[in-house]
């Protein structure tokens, strides 16, 4: 499976034409290795098929951290439903506003919604599988650093929003039943200085898909109202995974 995990490229962002920047994701292809070829998981070969059913948010809090909408990104969820942690996290992996955060500010806090692969059987193995996903991210889904800067010299900001149902795939050789791939189609809506005092927008669409634990496994962000066994980030693929 590690070797699975080192084959990816990710989401394509363009600048196309006389100066005008249209970043756009296209499809998810699965490409080039990354360093050092790591051992599978000590896990038995079955399959689960669990989906993760809906369950009450967490009272005490609806949100991580209510501040990070004031910095242009998606507060994540507190909650043990599925459905309504993948419409959150696949809209927060595409939602910034380059006037309120830099992009690092902006990687870091993506990396909050992670928690280890509970398939790995070691801590020094979760934490491996764990650094990898976030590089993924970083390398693979999210727009680079240099699309970033053209778009932040056009006060630029980017909102996503999933449009449809979310379809849920079982993760190969997890035994506990708590993790899952939810797939879904997400709108991204694009606005940036027209150069004249006002704005322009358009909108793209693409499918995307990422797996969650939503398990006593997963590690809560401290010093929040998250607990163990609300829903947390595994890893976002660089390609769909249907059912």
């Amino acid at each position: 499976m590690r070797a699975d995990r080192r084959r990816r490229t990710g989401l394509v962002w363009a600048i196309v034409g006389g100066g005008v920047l249209i970043i756009g994701i296209v499809a998810f292809i699965i490409g080039g290795a990354l360093n050092s070829p790591t051992p599978a998981p000590a896990v038995s070969t079955a399959a689960s098929t669990t989906k993760p059913g809906p369950g009450p948010t967490t009272p005490e809090s609806t949100v991580v951290d209510p501040a990070a909408a004031d910095r242009g990104w998606v507060p994540e969820p507190i909650t043990t439903d599925a459905e309504e942690y993948v419409r959150a996290a696949l809209a927060a992996a595409g939602t910034f506003d380059s006037t309120k955060s830099t992009y690092e500010e902006w990687i870091a806090y993506l990396g909050t919604w992670f928690t280890p692969d509970v398939r790995y059987a070691t801590d020094e193995d979760r934490q491996a599988e764990l650094d990898a996903a976030k590089l993924e991210m970083r390398q693979g889904v999210l727009l680079p650093e240099q699309e970033w800067d053209s778009l932040a010299n056009e006060d630029g900001r980017v909102s996503s929003v999933v449009t449809g149902e979310v379809v849920f795939a079982p993760v190969p050789h997890d035994d506990t039943g708590e993790m899952s791939i939810g797939t879904a189609d997400v709108n991204i809506t694009f606005t940036r200085s027209d150069g004249s005092g006002g704005e322009t927008s358009y909108d793209e669409s693409t499918r995307v898909s990422v797996q969650l634990l939503c398990g006593p496994a997963s590690v809560p962000v401290p010093d929040s109202s998250q607990q163990a066994g609300d829903c947390k980030v595994v890893r976002f693929f660089t390609e769909t995974v249907e059912p």
